[in-house]
């Protein structure tokens, strides 16, 4: 976006939209290390490179809005407002983990943050969101839900269902498609008909848009325009937005399939340096000020990391708690 970021947003939210991202790297990164360290076990997906999107949407969200994503969560949850603390001693398996350590790196859940789920079965999220939206309806609660799912989940059937139903009900969802070009190591116009995903709701009389998911302003923006209307509205809408991870699908991924120039390519338009660029451009912040915030958030994710190794691990009876039938 090449308008001022000032006309956008006040100063103390331009920063702490700076801040939130940076949280989230340092956060991933740190996950990376404890990873190879052994500390996390099982799968690892981390969303380094996507934090505008994350960031940028639930700045457009109302608090009691609900929230679902996939599997590369972490941010999500920790924007949200959950206690980075209690989400590394999540990833560890620790009994002080946002779910007592029996989630794990996909399934973080804080439903008195609104957070209501990570997902690692591709798609699972849909319908939830859907029946979701129906209570608030029902219930004229005046709140929606925010669908975050990959490009790789839109070919799934839980998508059309979720996109009909929602159109059918006329229901309160924003879906949010965080297209970061692959779905694990395929690229997107190999695995679908019509790549251009937003394109995809004609067929359910869903309205949609395509966002740069790079520019956290412009993910804020369109989510914030997207929520209005569809709360104004009590119908779905869906929004579209071009990202791109760092890393790997997960942290097994040596991501081979994709060139080194590609990935060049769009470091270049890393969220983070470049919204950093336009903050020191327009004098709203200082680059000595925005070290100090990084030099924060990596002490914050230290203290994270400490705290999840100086964690108890579950008691054996947990095995029978948290238990529905």
């Amino acid at each position: 976006m090449d308008s001022k970021l000032r006309a956008e947003l006040p100063d103390h939210d331009l920063l702490k939209l700076y801040e939130q991202m940076v949280l989230c790297r340092e956060f991933e990164e740190a996950c990376a290390e404890q990873y190879t360290k052994g500390h996390i076990t099982g799968f690892l997906h981390l969303y380094s490179g996507q934090e505008a999107v994350a960031v940028g949407a639930t700045a457009g969200l109302h608090k009691d809005d609900y929230i679902l994503s996939a599997y590369r969560e972490h941010p999500q949850a920790i924007v949200r407002g959950a206690d980075p603390k209690r989400v590394m001693a999540e990833l560890f398996g620790k009994a002080t983990g946002l779910c007592k350590g029996k989630g794990g790196s996909m399934h973080l859940f804080a439903p008195e943050l609104n957070f209501m789920g990570g997902y690692a079965i591709v798609g699972g999220q849909f319908p939830i969101a859907v029946g979701l939206a129906f209570a608030a309806k029902y219930r004229q609660e005046g709140r929606l839900v925010a669908c975050f799912f990959g490009d790789g989940a839109v070919n799934q059937g839980t998508f059309h269902e979720a996109l009909n139903w929602a159109r059918v009900w006329e229901l309160p969802v924003l879906f949010v498609c965080e297209n970061n070009f692959y779905g694990i190591g395929t690229e997107v116009h190999r695995s679908s008909a019509l790549a251009d995903i937003h394109k995809r709701t004609c067929g359910y009389d869903i309205p949609s848009e395509r966002v740069d998911g790079m520019d956290v302003i412009a993910v804020h923006e369109t989510v914030k325009r997207g929520a209005e209307w569809v709360r104004e509205q009590s119908r779905p809408y869906l929004i579209e937005a071009m990202t791109y991870r760092f890393r790997g699908h997960s942290m097994s991924d040596p991501a081979k399939y994709r060139s080194p120039a590609e990935l060049e390519i769009w470091k270049a338009r890393d969220p983070l340096p470049n919204f950093a660029r336009r903050l020191v451009e327009e004098g709203i912040a200082t680059a000595e000020g925005l070290k100090e915030m990084q030099a924060t958030a990596q002490v914050e994710v230290q203290e994270a990391v400490k705290f999840a190794e100086e964690s108890p691990w579950p008691e054996d009876s947990e095995v029978f708690n948290d238990i529905y039938v």
